[in-house]
């Protein structure tokens, strides 16, 4: 390898040694970083062939990928993946319109596979479909949607597009591209992430959309992604008569697939440029890790928390980035910090360096929310603090808001409502946001808290 870098490196300096002589600084630099960057690439590559770095590198990949992750839950004919390509082929092939919902919750694939589908169609029939992309969370309003639905058709198809046109003109604009599209055979795609968002309202949009679609000239397909399961109830009649009323419920992988994932994302391939010795040896070593039940009670403890693919695939990506580059073999310590990193609570991180006074006042505020659940402001946690602080703390009013200030700036604590930031800190009404479970592992690992505050904690609140 270095063998075939040299040369390289040598015209380089030669480069550089001619931009010196001429004196122009700006060719110099441009040769000098050059020559550094072909340097330092020959140190990674020859350092990778012995380490762990490029299969790191190689594990990443493949975890970044998404193509290559559902191509693996994708395979069955039965799958989410076969049923949504008929869907929308059968749009390109026949002629005709289509709407669906894809439905599940957050994290487990839903673009994912749409954008799997729509790359393999593309692939099929290169020059037959066109995807508009909208967002709920950027166009749920119905003459923004409009306006970015023809902004689209008209970049996709290299026309001039107006800023200063109405809701009418680009709804017409849309209903003309509909038309002139079903007559090129050419089917439009329109991807409507978080759905729900569009339900709302008049649903101009989608009452226009889904009526242009009657036309027997027009040919297209409505894909919908929400969370909700209910995304479609939120339809108005006069455009639930003109959907399609097709779902396709995603739900996170079962524990067969996870296992035929884990292995097929984890796995060196045979055939790539690292030695064929090297990746038999690691694909061998994750056998055993795979087997052993200690990663089985790892991997059951991560599942039980969120079992959807996003979680799943941000827990291999920190196993594998914690990968000992010396060795370039995965351990079970690398899982079990993985594990450990996904289960950090920042809350008990925060009581963790809060001061004695600041986790007096938390636990004033959560004696006076068991006694009394109503509302409460800063002078009701001051009169609980006067009756049970310890003498050694300060008694300063002014000493105990600031403390107060810093536990909503930690966002241990906060207002009740927003809509009263004119009145006095002492005066608006407060709340916990640490549970009783939590205050009381925070105060066990805080330094500075006393067991004198724990018993306080748990004692009896009498009312005052």
């Amino acid at each position: 390898m270095e063998g075939d870098v040299s040369p390289k490196i040598q015209m380089l300096e030669a480069a550089v040694a001619v931009g010196r002589d001429s004196l122009r600084l700006a060719e110099f630099l441009k040769f000098f970083i050059a020559a550094c960057h072909v340097k330092m690439l020959c140190q990674i590559v020859s350092h990778s062939s012995s380490s762990g770095f490029f299969p790191a590198i190689v594990c990443r990949e493949a975890l970044c990928n998404q193509h290559f992750i559902f191509s693996h839950l994708s395979l069955s004919p039965d799958s989410n993946y076969s049923k949504l390509k008929f869907i929308i082929s059968s749009s390109v092939t026949e002629a005709c319109n289509n709407s669906v919902l894809l439905l599940g919750p957050r994290g487990c694939g839903k673009a994912a596979v749409l954008e799997l589908v729509i790359r393999d169609l593309l692939i099929d029939h290169p020059d037959l479909i066109s995807v508009i992309r909208l967002n709920g969370l950027l166009h749920s309003d119905d003459n923004c949607a409009l306006k970015e639905i023809a902004r689209q058709l008209c970049v996709e198809y290299q026309l001039l597009f107006s800023k200063m046109a109405s809701f009418q003109d680009n709804s017409q604009f849309m209903i003309s591209m509909l038309r002139e599209c079903g007559l090129a055979h050419t089917t439009i795609v329109f991807v409507l992430d978080e759905f729900h968002h569009f339900a709302q309202g008049k649903q101009r949009l989608l009452y226009s959309l889904l009526d242009a679609m009657q036309s027997v000239t027009s040919q297209a397909v409505v894909v919908g992604i929400s969370c909700r399961m209910d995304a479609d109830q939120l339809l108005e009649k006069r455009v639930r008569s003109r959907f399609s009323h097709r779902k396709l419920l995603f739900s996170p992988p079962s524990k067969k697939e996870i296992d035929g994932l884990l292995e097929g994302i984890l796995s060196l391939p045979l055939d790539s440029t690292l030695p064929r010795e090297y990746a038999i040896k690691f694909n061998a070593e994750l056998q055993i890790i795979l087997a052993d039940k200690r990663f089985k009670d790892i991997f059951d403890t991560l599942l039980e928390s969120d079992s959807t693919v996003h979680y799943l695939l941000r827990f291999l990506f920190l196993a594998v980035s914690s990968m000992d580059v010396t060795s370039g073999l995965l351990s079970l310590g690398n899982f079990k910090t993985a594990l450990l990193s996904m289960q950090r609570q920042p809350k008990l991180e925060c009581l963790k360096n809060c001061s004695f006074l600041e986790l007096y006042i938390l636990v004033c505020m959560k004696r006076i929310e068991t006694r009394e659940p109503n509302t409460y402001n800063f002078n009701s946690v001051m009169e609980e603090y006067k009756a049970i602080r310890d003498r050694s703390l300060p008694h300063s009013r002014s000493a105990c808001l600031r403390a107060f200030e810093h536990l909503v700036r930690c966002e241990l604590i906060s207002f009740m409502n927003s809509g009263g930031y004119k009145q006095s800190i002492e005066l608006r009404t407060v709340k916990l946001l640490v549970s009783s479970h939590q205050l009381r592992q925070g105060l066990k690992s805080n330094p500075f808290c006393s067991s004198n505050l724990e018993k306080l904690l748990d004692q009896k609140c009498q009312k005052l």
